[in-house]
């Protein structure tokens, strides 16, 4: 058989070849700097987050709380702040928030077996808290979250990830990008 005769077949063998090595060079997680304003705070994000602010109770309080959130690889990372209007709760209000958060997941804060603190560094930060929790999403399934708590010049903030298995290397490139300058 001459070349020729092969040649649709080189093609179509090329252009699979050509379409699976696209599939395998777009990232499930394209990370990007995050800045979010009126915070010094930069993150990096594995997606491109979706942002907004309400009111809520903290502390018996309205306070303003601030979230970028997006999706990725069967995650969601979610990255929020507000600003607290007295520097000397910014404690008490880091552990409502904590209290608040696993309540929302379905996990007891004083049930060991559900949660667990977890070392963890926020450049820049002057206090930083981490908790891991298994609990369960808002329809029953099975939850895992990993939950940074930081603070600094009296803001306070949460950056988390939430899915059915939370990835160490993923993790660490969300947490390891919180950086406050």
């Amino acid at each position: 058989m001459s070349v020729d005769v092969w040649q649709p077949v080189f093609r179509w063998t090329g252009l699979v070849c050509a379409a699976v090595a696209a599939a395998a060079c777009s990232p499930t997680f394209n990370w990007r700097e995050l800045r979010p304003e009126g915070t010094p705070l930069e993150a990096l994000m594995p997606c491109k987050p979706e942002s907004a602010s309400r009111a809520v109770p903290l502390l018996g309080e309205p306070v303003e709380l601030h979230m970028h959130s997006c999706e990725a690889g069967g995650l969601t990372f979610a990255l929020a702040w507000a600003e607290m209007a007295d520097g000397a709760q910014v404690d008490a209000a880091l552990r409502q928030w904590q209290t608040a958060s696993l309540a929302a997941i379905r996990v007891d804060p004083a049930d060991p077996r559900q949660q667990a603190a977890w070392a963890l560094t926020v450049k820049g930060a002057t206090k930083t808290e981490g908790v891991k929790a298994s609990g369960t999403d808002h329809r029953g399934q099975a939850l895992q979250a990993q939950m940074a708590y930081f603070t600094r010049d009296g803001k306070i903030y949460q950056a988390a990830i939430y899915g059915p298995r939370v990835d160490d290397a993923v993790s660490a490139g969300f947490f390891e990008g919180l950086v406050l300058p």
